[in-house]
């Protein structure tokens, strides 16, 4: 780690021996780097869709997977399963060739007579791919929900049935506040992990159409070891490490206002 912070402001490169050069990387990056740009704004938009979506799916499937119903547990199972090749490189291969020009998703619209597109390589749906598949990738948080759900006490539930709550009422006068500890748990998780996504981009879309897809984190591989300048990768990365903190820090910070500890309440 400290010889990365040194390689930052060096123009080390694979090629030739390190020569110190100072700030000039985080110049270039934030003054002349366009891709650095591009990179940022599809990962912000990336997470910033994808991370709540992500969420709710597997809230709701937790909740769900939570009733008390006959051979559940293969249901939980069935369920859980694709996340478990959701991020394979065989699973992004395949999901190319759902969203291409002749794949899966074309073949159905094409039942309602609806045109199909080629949507991995439209600039303004490729990167709606890459968040459905991130989406798809629920197994995780889903199992964390649902870990979380099993802790609640049920005495809260017979009390809400007496009071005559309904369901809805009940999951938000109850389930959430008293859930909302894993909650934070899994948006922290899920935030850090997707603005280290790289696979996916690297093999369905290669950042293109454009730079739409252009991963924060496949933009730093690329810098590294495609074109061998360590340096600049070295400041990339401390620039991620440093928006994630900041990212990190803030829902921390927010979560004073939502997260409900069960200890609060008897105070």
């Amino acid at each position: 780690m400290i010889q990365s912070i040194y390689f930052s402001f060096t123009d080390y490169s694979l090629l030739e021996p390190a020569q110190w050069i100072g700030l000039r990387n985080f110049e270039k990056i934030f003054m002349d780097d366009t891709s650095f740009t591009n990179s940022l704004k599809a990962t912000l938009w990336f997470v910033a869709v994808s991370v709540p979506l992500k969420m709710a799916v597997a809230l709701l499937l937790a909740v769900v997977l939570n009733m008390k119903l006959r051979a559940m547990h293969i249901y939980r199972t069935v369920i859980y399963f694709p996340s478990l090749i959701g991020a394979s490189v065989a699973v992004a291969i395949l999901w190319s060739n759902i969203f291409g020009t002749s794949g899966l998703l074309n073949q159905m619209l094409s039942i309602f007579h609806i045109e199909g597109k080629n949507w991995i390589s439209l600039p303004e749906t490729a990167l709606g791919t890459l968040i459905v598949l991130a989406v798809w990738q629920f197994g995780s948080a889903m199992v964390i929900f649902l870990a979380g759900l099993k802790q609640i006490p049920g005495e809260y539930y017979e009390a809400s049935a007496v009071d005559g709550a309904g369901k809805i009422r009940t999951f938000i006068s109850i389930t959430l506040p008293l859930l909302s500890p894993i909650i934070l748990f899994n948006l922290v998780l899920q935030t850090i992990s997707s603005f280290q996504m790289f696979t996916q981009a690297f093999i369905i879309t290669k950042g293109g159409p454009v730079e739409s897809t252009y991963m924060y984190a496949l933009y730093l591989f690329d810098k590294a070891f495609a074109r061998f300048q360590m340096g600049y990768a070295s400041a990339l990365a401390w620039i991620l490490l440093v928006m994630i903190a900041v990212v990190t820090a803030l829902i921390f910070a927010t979560s004073r206002a939502w997260v409900h500890y069960e200890s609060e309440g008897g105070k």
